[in-house]
């Protein structure tokens, strides 16, 4: 085991990749992916392999932000360093109850231990001095240009196809940050028409954290997430992972925006202040331009892709405004948390959409709040966490009970209940749908580690719909959706895992126009192998098949076959991945999913149908601590097809190509 040191890592961000690749292998199967831009996340977790978090140090906060960690290893692990004192060497892990070897493997690269000296309170004067001095810089661009034309192009596009952004970013420890980020899509107009001031979309951001008992200032872009997210929360979560920590809401609090994402943000002053040492309170303040479509002074569809490319799409740009303000209030003491959070927010103009069917209760009107309490108990070997919230219609709960029944040995059980009337429009938590509102259910999992290679985890989580769902035209429906994966890591170097995952839930009978409603079935099966040669070579194979089938239609199958060759040139920084899938499937509904690397900060998981190959290029070349360029060359060829896509996204052939350009520089 090789012990890092509190200084940056020589591992590139790439990792970021294989961790959160094996945390989400498993929503694919799911219908309701809420896609998600992932900037911020990775951004925030590829800080930590240039500067570790110091365990001797760190605080609760700190070791939130790895998705993998349970709360009970995180309260074993901050329960041993105040018993046993600084820890001496990252070997000492081994000795933290309910560590495990996956999770140490994963929580490496991003932590160290050094002697801890004495530390002076702080000082604004001494911090701005040392930011100034210290501070680091970094600045990123991306440029993608495609080798095919889409349809939209011809008469309908305003601008080139070619995608650009750029990002500047500020850093000073964990303390100081500031931003600008911009960004044009492809298809968008540079500098001319709505566009006359450059890019489409504009992002500036600071961040000010651990100033005294200021503990957190943002101006500008930021997120929120207080409690299991009932009430307001921007962070992605996981949803039903093979990992049972990876779906835990922990409530970060305030963060800033620092991604291209052009919807799921707050524009205006946040902040929280300690009151006490276990009591926090939170304020916050955003106004902010949405875009839509404006019928008689009516908000009738709020439109949330974030591109302008067409005149049409141009004219729903900055329609109307919403304020949001609210706070959040949180005690924390040992083992027991309080937190109560509530927000108000206005449209300028009244948003009535069209509500018929499955989406007569869904939100409307022009005013909205919502109020939750969250709650959190520790206990030996339980640790309960939960928050029920009420809005200006409806009502939800979630709660989540884990158990470690011995060490290597975890119980994960979460019951939700989101009324069909629930009105929450930035609330983001755990569920089948993409939204917290009609549904309820009940998820139990087991994750256990008997043998010394072997890791086990089964699942499943039984849900139900009170009312109308997209394509369900019955209230009342239900489903199950079980997992079973076993994971056999004998050497550090050879890892591999084989899941099978079973969904059955209910839709309407295509044609019937929702008068006969059957249940489908989707069987899926995946095995993974990770081997790597020694520390230059490595490779990784998927093979998977998916079975889906109903009563209304014959059995649809798919699969696909996929194989990466990662190298690192010895005695250089230049790192290079090719990887190549086969793929088949008989329609949408057995598509598959397939996992590539991306550019930093990115991660990407294409969904495919039909037949064909994929392949791709990555190579990234540091050049030094300053200089960093990435390039990759993706082409997708069909064998079933003369034409990709539809509308102003066709394209004409059965190929389809590009390639995507990044340099960063830091300073």
């Amino acid at each position: 085991m090789i012990i890092p040191a509190c200084s940056a890592q020589d591992q590139p961000e790439s990792l970021l990749d294989d961790v959160l690749e094996d945390l989400s292998v498993n929503n694919d199967i799911n219908n309701s992916i809420n896609e998600q831009n992932w900037e911020n996340e990775l951004e925030e977790l590829s800080v930590r392999l240039q500067e570790p978090v110091n365990l001797n140090v760190t605080t609760r906060e700190q070791l939130e932000q790895f998705p993998f960690l349970s709360d009970l290893q995180i309260e074993h692990l901050l329960a041993y360093i105040y018993v046993h004192g600084s820890m001496k060497t990252l070997y000492e892990l081994q000795l933290v109850e309910e560590m495990d070897k996956r999770t140490i493997q994963y929580l490496l690269p991003f932590i160290c231990v050094e002697e801890i000296n004495n530390r002076s309170s702080f000082q604004w004067k001494s911090m701005l001095k040392n930011a100034v001095k210290y501070g680091k810089h970094e600045v990123l661009t991306r440029m993608d240009i495609p080798f095919y034309k889409r349809k939209g192009y011809e008469h309908t596009y305003l601008g080139p196809s070619v995608y650009n952004s750029v990002k500047y970013g500020f850093r000073y420890s964990d303390q100081l940050y500031a931003g600008v980020v911009a960004e044009k899509d492809a298809g968008e107009p540079f500098g001319a028409l709505h566009n006359r001031y450059g890019y489409d979309y504009y992002s500036f951001y600071l961040l000010l954290q651990n100033c005294g008992r200021l503990k957190t200032l943002s101006v500008g872009n930021y997120r929120l997430s207080f409690g299991q997210g009932l009430v307001v929360s921007t962070d992605y979560l996981m949803g039903k992972t093979v990992y049972a920590s990876s779906f835990i809401s922990r409530g970060k609090g305030i963060k800033k925006h620092s991604s291209t994402d052009e919807v799921n943000y707050f524009r205006g002053v946040a902040a929280t202040v300690s009151l006490t040492e276990k009591l926090d309170i939170s304020s916050f303040y955003s106004h902010r331009s949405m875009d839509g479509v404006l019928t008689g002074r009516k908000i009738t569809s709020i439109y949330k892709a974030g591109l302008h490319r067409s005149q049409k799409e141009a004219d729903k740009k900055n329609l109307f405004t919403l304020q949001l303000t609210g706070g959040n209030v949180s005690y924390q003491h040992k083992h027991i948390h309080l937190g109560i959070t509530g927000i108000y927010y206005v449209f300028n103009h009244p948003y009535e959409p069209e509500l018929t069917g499955y989406s007569k209760y869904n939100l409307h009107g022009n005013q909205f709040y919502n109020l939750g309490i969250d709650y959190a108990y520790q206990w030996h070997r339980f640790s309960f966490q939960g928050e029920t919230a009420k809005g200006k219609q409806g009502w939800a709960s979630l709660n989540r009970l884990q158990y470690s029944l011995m060490e290597g040995t975890r119980l994960m059980l979460i019951q939700r209940f989101y009324s069909f009337d629930y009105w929450a429009m930035f609330a983001h938590s755990f569920g089948e749908g993409s939204t917290v509102q009609n549904e309820q259910g009940y998820y139990l999992g087991v994750e256990t580690s008997p043998f010394r290679y072997w890791n086990f985890l089964a699942s499943c989580d039984l849900f139900s719909f009170p009312w109308k769902k997209y394509r369900i035209s019955k209230t009342g429906s239900h489903g199950i959706d079980g997992l079973i994966q076993a994971t056999f890591s004998p050497h550090k170097n050879l890892s591999m895992y084989l899941k099978y995952r079973y969904k059955q839930k209910e839709r309407d009978l295509t044609g019937t126009k929702g008068s006969i409603i059957l249940p489908v079935f989707h069987h899926q099966l995946r095995y993974r192998l990770n081997y790597s040669l020694n520390e230059v070579l490595s490779f990784r194979t998927t093979l998977e098949y998916n079975h889906f089938h109903s009563q209304d239609k014959a059995a649809s199958l798919g699969y696909q076959a996929t194989e990466m060759i990662s190298y690192r040139l010895p005695g250089t920084r230049l790192f290079a991945e090719v990887q190549g899938s086969y793929f088949y499937t008989d329609d949408y509904d057995s598509r598959v999913y397939i996992s590539e690397k991306g550019l930093l900060y990115t991660f990407y998981t294409p969904s495919f149908q039909g037949q064909g190959f994929r392949c791709i290029a990555h190579l990234r070349y540091d050049l030094n601590e300053h200089w960093m360029f990435i390039t990759k060359f993706g082409e997708t060829t069909y064998l079933n097809r003369n034409e990709i896509g539809s509308g102003n996204d066709l394209i004409r052939g059965n190929k389809k190509a590009d390639i995507q350009m990044q340099l960063r520089i830091k300073f």
